[in-house]
């Protein structure tokens, strides 16, 4: 039995290679994409076992796919891959229901287990990075689910740029605010948060609703 899978990736190298890298194993491409449209559409049409998916489709964001794929055909895996080994982009892909997340330089062997293991409805590998992030998450499960947390406005809106993996650099501009009161900020969300990390407020972040659709 083959698996079908649909390649979702904006340059076309990388589609190419992924096509190469599968070439004599039981995995067949029925499609390839380069946009979140594309992934969507390809995915209703063909219906594939796995959707092979880059968090970034240029200027877009794979894990929005993601959730749409999950939404509409909840049957299909989704292997995330990525160039960065992002604990922020791995827990909202584990947030929105990825089957597993993968490195783009990953060897042939682990991209093929990861794909079959997701045909095959298994759990990732056991050195599988989103194995590693789901860990964390489940450490403060009991607190994930809860909406009740006295953020201010402010804050409010330095935990959705986390949970959009942005860095503390990159918020501060974003914000016209300084490095160290972004810093500031986030020191209170985990504390608020009761999180000991960014991972876990950015899946609090995800399951809250306040990253949008």
């Amino acid at each position: 039995m083959s698996i079908k899978l649909v390649v979702a990736d904006d340059h076309e190298v990388v589609r190419s290679g992924i096509g190469t890298l599968l070439e004599g194993s039981e995995v067949e491409i029925v499609g390839l994409a380069g946009t979140v449209d594309e992934t969507v559409t390809l995915t209703e049409n063909t219906a594939p076992d796995v959707v092979l998916l880059d968090v970034r489709l240029g200027k877009e964001d794979g894990l929005s796919a993601l959730e749409i794929i999950r939404g509409k055909t909840p049957e299909v895996s989704v292997v995330m891959m990525s160039t960065y080994d992002n604990p922020t982009y791995v827990a909202r892909a584990i947030a929105l229901g990825a089957t597993d997340y993968i490195l783009k330089d990953s060897s042939r062997i682990d991209v093929l287990e990861a794909i079959q293991r997701a045909a095959s409805k298994e759990l990732p590998s056991e050195t599988s990075i989103l194995r590693r992030v789901q860990a964390t998450m489940e450490k403060r499960k009991d607190r994930t689910d809860s909406k009740d947390v006295p953020l201010t406005n402010r804050e409010l809106q330095v935990l959705r740029h986390i949970a959009l993996g942005l860095s503390n650099r990159e918020i501060g501009t974003s914000l016209n605010i300084s490095v160290e009161t972004v810093k500031e900020h986030v020191q209170n969300i985990l504390r608020k948060l009761d999180s000991t990390d960014r991972t876990a407020a950015a899946v609090w972040a995800v399951k809250s609703g306040l990253i949008g659709n």
